[in-house]
């Protein structure tokens, strides 16, 4: 996504070269152990893995955001992370950015 959204701006603006730091990266969340991509090549264009993988795509990015703060060591719990929703999905602060409904609707569970 990074790729296609510089060679937009680039395109646009008439520019060269990256538009972000040479830190910026993009990780395949939802590869186990880094091994499949979730899109491979065919004969008829880049085609996205049916799989699993696919099915539980939504969950593995609820888990990867709310763990990420934990990751960081910057706290113990997603819960105990102020500028998260983990902890109005865990009933700790009064529901006012996350919609629980349409979230149930794709993940399988909350916090």
């Amino acid at each position: 996504m990074l790729a296609s959204y510089t060679r937009a701006i680039n395109i646009q603006k008439g520019f060269t070269g990256s538009l972000f730091r040479k830190r910026t990266k993009a990780i395949c969340i939802n590869c186990p152990d880094g091994l499949s991509p979730s899109f491979h090549d065919t004969e008829f264009g880049t085609m996205f893995y049916n799989s699993q993988y696919f099915e539980q795509y939504p969950q593995v990015c609820f888990n990867y955001i709310h763990q990420n703060p934990v990751k960081a060591r910057l706290v113990q719990k997603a819960i105990d992370w102020e500028f998260s929703s983990a902890r109005d999905y865990a009933g700790l602060r009064k529901d006012t950015l996350v919609n629980k409904s349409t979230a149930g609707e794709y993940l399988d569970t909350c916090i």
